[in-house]
């Protein structure tokens, strides 16, 4: 039994995965949309919403925070500068996944992950 057991593997060892996990999130925050396959979308959704949470406030701590989990600088500073002030007034939810139906290759689900619009 697999009590208390979270997460997703992906088929892939543990490193391996959390760099998949760090790598798509660092390009949703670049392109602030993604085309994936569902199981990798709705693994880093989460992730990409705590990192939206932390740049919310902009602090030293905060930026450093969100450094060790995004591989590029400039895309630290278009979280703080453009993405954490859009939503300083959203509780929270600042990502959706859209099904996009099977891949012709290898019929594996698509999905797209993206940030909402202001509301």
């Amino acid at each position: 039994m697999r009590h208390a057991v979270a997460g997703r593997k992906l088929g892939r060892p543990t490193s391996h995965r959390l760099a998949l996990y760090r790598n798509l999130v660092t390009d949703l925050i670049r392109y602030e949309a993604l085309t994936t396959t569902v199981a990798k979308a709705r693994a880093i959704q989460p992730i990409a919403e705590k990192i939206v949470t932390i740049a919310k406030q902009d602090s030293v701590h905060h930026r450093r925070l969100a450094a060790a989990q995004i591989y590029d600088r400039k895309i630290v500073q278009k979280l703080f500068d453009v993405i954490g002030p859009r939503f300083a007034d959203r509780p929270g939810g600042y990502t959706r996944v859209i099904r996009l139906g099977p891949r012709l290759g290898d019929a594996a689900e698509m999905a797209r992950i993206e940030f909402v619009e202001r509301s």
